[in-house]
């Protein structure tokens, strides 16, 4: 069950428990990630806490806060509030369209996501996974991505969150879907096990390549200064997947955005006001995570 208390009740009732206490000790005592109780929670980004937290929280604070509950939800409220009810694993799939949001979505699943097939005894499991960071992540999941399923697969998908953990994870089930992805050019299973590589109908085609390389930096990817004393911008994208690295490299350069070499074999930079520019003018982003901290960094170093 979850609770939602009245708009600033959660807020104060929060800031009554962490009376003298840190956030850290509070986090412990609650059994919550302090990032998301802090940000997501403390702030009020998120309106629901489940009632194992809410009994504690009005323990610590002395206090209870019965009378500001409006709703009580089921557990299952935000699976079913992020996807349809489905038949499993016996859904059927309309044929999926060769596209820039296709190819986005693809960057984001060899970024963040993969293709799982759970077999044992009677037990059958196929699922498009997409995982995140719950404080960081989680509109990027359960509004943007969601959305692109939505016009892709004609389903948002089921959203799980697990705050312990501080991860998020936003699922699609489908024999059918599997399969199709699988002729699209994803592999299931682990990614770096199988060495995934760009699909070459994405490669062949630049309209889709920049919508992949959006989704691959979008989740494996990172804006920060070069360093304290160099303020100028720099884009770095991470991957243990040998073919992965090497296709975002040659992609990049295909495309005329300079990177650096392929870094202790699995890392890249783009650098330098120019090249940093032409990426984000080009290929851009849809995580607001980046876009937000794009936004503080260029502050000290305006991109012109």
């Amino acid at each position: 069950m979850r609770i939602v208390l009245t708009k600033g009740k959660q807020k104060e009732l929060i800031k009554k428990a962490r009376n003298k206490i840190t956030w850290l000790e509070l986090s412990k005592r609650v059994g919550l990630n302090k990032k998301y109780l802090q940000n997501e929670l403390g702030n009020e980004k998120r309106r629901t806490i489940s009632e194992k937290v809410y009994n504690k929280l009005c323990k610590i604070a002395k206090e209870n806060y019965d009378k500001f509950i409006t709703r009580r939800l089921d557990d299952n409220w935000g699976r079913s509030k992020g996807g349809l009810r489905s038949n499993g694993n016996t859904k059927k799939f309309g044929k999926i369209k060769k596209d820039k949001k296709l190819a986005e979505l693809f960057g984001i699943i060899l970024g963040d996501g993969h293709l799982e097939v759970y077999k044992k005894d009677n037990a059958r499991c196929y699922a498009l996974k997409i995982a995140g960071n719950l404080s960081q992540d989680y509109e990027y999941l359960s509004e943007y991505i969601s959305k692109l399923f939505i016009s892709i697969f004609k389903e948002p998908g089921k959203i799980r969150e697990i705050p312990k953990k501080n991860e998020i994870f936003l699922t699609i089930h489908g024999k059918n879907l599997i399969k199709m992805l699988n002729e699209l050019g994803l592999k299931s299973g682990n990614k770096k096990i199988n060495n995934q590589n760009i699909p070459d109908w994405i490669k062949k085609n630049n309209s889709f390549l920049e919508a992949c390389l959006r989704g691959l930096i979008d989740t494996d990817g990172s804006v920060h200064h070069i360093s304290r004393k160099n303020r100028n911008l720099r884009i770095c994208f991470t991957s243990y997947i040998p073919n992965l690295i090497e296709d975002v490299h040659k992609s990049l350069n295909k495309l005329n955005i300079k990177t650096s070499k392929i870094i202790r074999k699995k890392q890249i930079f783009i650098s330098g006001k120019e090249q940093v520019n032409k990426y984000i003018k080009k290929i851009g982003f849809n995580n607001q995570k980046h876009l937000k901290r794009l936004e503080k960094l260029q502050m000290n170093a305006p991109i012109v």
